[in-house]
């Protein structure tokens, strides 16, 4: 069927030669996008004045000597009025025997109000300017199945007003927050994306090789981290990077290998200001973008002007699991815990566990995620214990946890931010500690970065990191991440 109408287009790409009309012309002669002739409708309708319209045919309909023609270019729909008594007998039937729903067209005309009161653009000429080759599935049913919705995405968002609007408030979600942090005095920067030695995050990078230099790098799993707190040294007080981020890791409705993030980092402040920071931008975008700060996602519903709450991460796991994050003393033997008491943890609390191959710190972590699926926030995780975060400052009450915040937003980490651990030394005991873990099977803990403590013993101010991913935007639309990406990854058709 489809090779039957593919082949009738190729035919009536042959009339619009025979004709002498070009069906791919290298230039369009078009004087208004169809938005701006609506808004001047009233002003052209009853004028001599002329506007050359273009755009794709969504649909076309003809009545004997009259062709209603519904044009979209990106802006608005206009439809275009044909009579042949106005363009004349063989562009008129050029127009009938050879376009298509589906074909950019152009035409010249003057503002025309029908019968029914539909305000139209009244053609005396026109021409074709790209032919298409394959049939639009109808805008009534439009794509139907999941995959090809995702595989044909350009199709979906072209047939679906609502995708097309989410993709709109997509780049207004990522305006918002540059102009957010413009208006405060950050500067705009870009790091390398490819690197030596990946740092900034737990997780596992992707290898490619650098031709040039004879030598393999990684994609970057962070938005320039450890290469902003550089620029921290170099003196710049206040930076920014909205950038691509690389993790070769699993799959989920809440997880990605290439995604969009944010990462910000301020001079001369710390854990607790961010928070009033955070707060704004995150307000900021709820109304920016959306126009309200209550939302649903899953079964949670939170609203971003109720005052966040704070909880304690080592304070909720010993309550919960009867571990103390901290000392890690299990209280059921009122010993050290043991692999079996984490064993007898995960199974109880339905946790995936690998027996000698999963070191303490990714269980505690595992056995908190449970915990947090059940918050609906908006709240504030701190008290977080030192062996979770290699980047963070120490908390002066309390050096064996960080002064690290993750927001929580229905049951999920929505931006992390932390005081920026600044003492190159205790920098390097973390990262050395990290190589343990990676030299025990831990394939996400970080690596030692000796470069980036270079810098940091020339001196790096006290200061406030942040970062958020497209996370965020996925879960104001309540939508699976990959589903808020305008060309997700997938596999090859077969």
């Amino acid at each position: 069927m489809y090779d039957e109408m593919r082949s009738e287009r190729l035919r009536k790409l042959q009339l619009l030669q025979d004709a002498g009309m070009e069906a791919y012309p290298v230039a369009s002669d078009r004087s208004s996008s169809n938005a701006d002739f609506l808004k001047e409708f009233e002003a052209l309708v009853g004028s001599s004045a002329q506007k050359t319209l273009a755009g794709r045919v969504m649909s076309v309909r003809g009545q004997g000597g009259i062709i209603f023609a519904d044009v979209f270019d990106g802006t608005a729909r206009v439809q275009f009025v044909f009579e042949k008594t106005e363009v004349g007998d063989a562009a008129f039937d050029l127009f009938e025997k050879a376009v298509d729903q589906g074909d950019f067209v152009e035409a010249e005309g003057g503002a025309y109000l029908t019968k029914r009161g539909q305000q139209s653009l009244k053609v005396i000429s026109w021409k074709m300017l790209a032919k298409s080759l394959s049939p639009l599935p109808t805008e009534w049913y439009g794509i139907q199945d999941p995959e090809l919705k995702l595989r044909e995405r350009y199709l979906d968002i072209l047939l679906n007003e609502d995708l097309r609007d989410m993709f709109i408030r997509r780049g207004k979600f990522w305006q918002t927050i540059r102009t957010f942090l413009l208006d405060r005095g950050f500067l705009e920067v870009e790091t390398p994306v490819l690197e030596n030695s990946p740092g900034g995050a737990d997780a596992r990078p992707f290898i490619t090789h650098h031709n040039a230099l004879d030598m393999d790098v990684y994609l970057r799993i962070s938005a320039g981290e450890l290469w902003q707190k550089r620029l921290l040294v170099a003196g710049f007080p206040k930076v920014f990077e909205i950038g691509r981020i690389f993790r070769n890791e699993g799959q989920s409705r809440e997880h990605l290998q290439d995604y969009t993030q944010l990462e910000t980092y301020e001079a001369y402040s710390d854990m607790e200001k961010g928070k009033k920071f955070v707060r704004d931008l995150y307000h900021t975008l709820a109304k920016e973008v959306y126009g309200k700060t209550q939302f649903t996602v899953g079964e949670h519903t939170f609203d971003l002007s109720d005052e966040w709450k704070e909880i304690n991460f080592s304070e909720e796991i010993k309550k919960r699991f009867g571990l103390d994050p901290i000392t890690l003393v299990y209280e059921k033997t009122g010993t050290e815990v043991q692999e079996e008491d984490l064993i007898e943890l995960c199974q109880q609390h339905n946790i995936q566990y690998e027996p000698g191959g999963q070191n303490i710190p990714r269980t505690v972590d595992g056995l908190w995620k449970t915990v947090r699926k059940t918050i609906s926030g908006p709240a504030f995780l701190t008290g977080i214990p030192v062996y979770l975060e290699p980047l963070a400052k120490r908390s002066s009450p309390d050096s064996d946890v960080v002064e690290r915040f993750q927001v929580i937003l229905a049951g999920s980490e929505i931006g992390k931010g932390f005081s920026e651990l600044n003492n190159p030394q205790d920098q390097l005991e973390r990262f050395q500690y990290q190589q343990q873990l990676r030299d025990q099977g831990d394939d996400e803990a970080q690596r030692l970065d000796e470069d980036y403590i270079h810098a940091m013993e020339y001196g790096m101010p006290p200061a406030f990191g942040f970062g958020v991913s497209e996370r965020f935007f996925a879960f104001l639309e309540n939508k699976p991440v990959h589903e808020a990406q305008i060309f997700p990854l997938l596999r090859p058709k077969k």
